[in-house]
């Protein structure tokens, strides 16, 4: 009789390339999309209403739609990639699973339920950048144009990364198969919920670093690549915990020194 598990083998492991391959090809789009936006967005804010001026005017629903759009494909080209060892463990168990022949959901729906949640951010995001700019504290250039704000950012920012919030929430990001293993559910809802969940613990422990775009530059890709960076370190390599209390304190004393000297 012909033996099926080698094959079997070859196709599981093919499916985990698959989603290794998947999730680049996904970053590498978000953050083509982010060069074309900085790269046009000079021509926008010269026709859009959103251009800064006195007299700020009111965004049109396609305006909030681009700016929504800007902000989820930011956090998708930012996030993944320090997502990707949990989503890679939620990979590995759907494979078991299917060795086993038993019911298992894509991995899809699971990054789905991650990407999501910060689909809620974005629309958060969204209505805070235009609150700012209908306050003109938001220049031309999506930065902010009062240094009390951006002090104040940087300040809130580097208070929480001290907080117990903030580490209950990076203990959670920096332990894939703990939370897979303790927050596992079945079937196609289970699996986006479970994303769902870890999404908001990457949102908790990141949202208040994400408002730092604000201080400076939304499209600053520069600063937003640091910024993806610093959390991929933060979640990733170990002593994750001293990195983010390291930060914490430059990131206030820096929030600290603009207030001061402002």
């Amino acid at each position: 009789m012909f033996n099926t598990e080698p094959l079997l083998s070859t196709v599981l492991k093919q499916d985990s390339v698959a989603v290794v391959i998947g999730l680049s090809g996904v970053t590498i789009l978000a953050w083509l999309y982010l060069f074309q936006m900085a790269g046009t967005m000079g021509g926008m804010r010269a026709t859009s209403p959103m251009v800064m001026t006195s007299t700020p005017a009111p965004w049109s629903m396609a305006d909030a739609r681009i700016m929504f759009a800007m902000w989820w494909i930011m956090m998708v080209g930012m996030m993944l990639p320090s997502a990707a060892p949990m989503i890679l463990t939620f990979a590995t168990i759907n494979r078991k699973k299917r060795e086993r022949s038993q019911p298992y959901v894509p991995t899809t729906i699971f990054a789905l339920g991650y990407l999501t949640a910060w689909g809620a951010f974005s629309v958060f995001a969204t209505a805070a950048q235009w609150g700012l700019q209908q306050a003109a504290l938001l220049s031309p250039m999506l930065i902010a144009n009062n240094v009390y704000l951006a002090g104040a950012l940087f300040v809130c920012a580097g208070l929480y990364q001290w907080t117990p919030l903030k580490h209950l929430c990076l203990k959670n990001c920096r332990s894939p198969l703990n939370y897979i293993i303790n927050s596992w559910r079945n079937g196609r809802r289970g699996a986006f919920v479970m994303g769902w969940q870890h999404g908001l613990y990457c949102l908790g422990c990141c949202w208040l670093v994400m408002g730092l775009l604000f201080a400076i530059g939304i499209m600053n890709l520069v600063w937003v690549a640091t910024i993806a960076t610093f959390v991929f370190l933060e979640k990733l390599f170990p002593r994750g915990e001293v990195i983010a209390r390291i930060s914490g304190v430059l990131m206030t004393a820096f929030g600290a020194y603009l207030v001061v000297t402002g």
